[in-house]
């Protein structure tokens, strides 16, 4: 009877010596990104990121054409971001032909970070688009990856300056980046260590790797197996070829700056040539890019989960260059 009549109190003194305690249980995952210097600890968050900004840029703003409202509004949404993230940003206004024969304003949106050398890292994508589609794979996709990268780099310092721009006009004969580099004197040109151009990376088939041959380039390529990322060496790519001047590497090679270019494609298909992504039974016999296919919802429900994998693998060997080659 005893235990009975003390058995409360004995209760309410372990309760109360419970809740003295914190709860066990595992750490709660902090909300707010924090980049990484090394590559493997961060990229998912990474990729997570750059489809935010593919999305906002093809579903949210669709199709980017120069000279219009949807590529003013790309612009501002650009600026906005890389000045959320501590960038100061410049804009670069010019003028080009639009498809009318008239004279229309573009802009180039420019953010830099100094490093531990003077010497220059450019990163660029164009984010214009044509005006069937949303744009999401040419070009959201290289926009978003150059986003996500400036983001975790931002505070890091870097081996090399970097100097991130997303052209205006390239879909309308590369005027934006040709614009840029007449606009760069010899010491700019000779402080340049290489121009990395991000083009249409989400829908093809095999990841692919272009560029002047050398020690940046076989870095990226050994960088790339260890960590599982199958990126593909596409030798039918020849960078001294005038004929594979069509995206924004082309004005910087022609300046005498070395060159990476990331691009999703499969050189295997159509003529061999790199312009067929995927399977003929795909968008316009097996091209995406300018096609009324370059949607993100056509993207996720023909290819799913391709997106995301490839998101994670530029981003991923895209911030190892930023942060680790020397």
């Amino acid at each position: 009877m005893k235990l009975v009549k003390t058995l409360p109190l004995f209760l309410i003194l372990v309760c109360l010596l419970a809740c003295s305690f914190p709860a066990a249980g595992p750490a709660r995952t902090p909300a707010v990104f924090t980049p990484q210097r090394t590559a493997t600890a961060v990229y998912f968050n990474g990729a997570q990121r750059a489809r935010q900004h593919l999305q906002a840029l093809s579903q949210q703003i669709g199709a980017r054409v120069a000279g219009t409202d949807g590529a003013k509004k790309a612009a501002a949404y650009i600026s906005a971001q890389f000045e959320q993230m501590g960038y100061k940003t410049e804009r670069q206004v010019f003028d080009f032909i639009n498809e009318d024969g008239r004279s229309a304003p573009a802009e180039n949106i420019i953010a830099c970070k100094t490093g531990g050398s003077p010497r220059e890292i450019i990163v660029g994508a164009h984010y214009d688009s044509v005006d069937a589609g949303q744009g999401a794979d040419d070009n959201a996709s290289g926009v978003a990856v150059l986003l996500a990268a400036a983001e975790a780099v931002k505070d890091l310092q870097t081996p090399y300056s970097l100097c991130f721009i997303t052209f205006d006009a390239e879909e309308t004969g590369l005027k934006g980046s040709e614009n840029y580099v007449d606009r760069m004197d010899v010491n700019a040109v000779n402080n340049t260590l290489v121009m990395i151009n991000l083009d249409s990376l989400a829908v093809g088939n095999q990841c692919n790797l272009y560029g002047t041959p050398g020690a940046l380039h076989d870095w990226v390529l050994a960088q790339a197996q260890p960590a599982g990322l199958t990126l593909h060496d596409e030798t039918r790519f020849d960078p001294k070829d005038p004929a594979n001047d069509f995206s924004d590497h082309a004005a910087f090679r022609r300046a005498g700056i070395d060159f990476l270019y990331f691009e999703a494609s499969d050189w295997s298909l159509g003529e061999q040539d790199g312009y067929t992504q995927v399977d003929e039974q795909f968008g316009e016999a097996g091209k995406i890019w300018h096609t009324p296919y370059d949607r993100l919802d056509y993207i996720d429900a023909t290819f799913p989960g391709r997106l995301d994998d490839h998101l994670h693998l530029y981003t991923t060997l895209l911030i190892d260059i930023l942060t680790n080659y020397r």
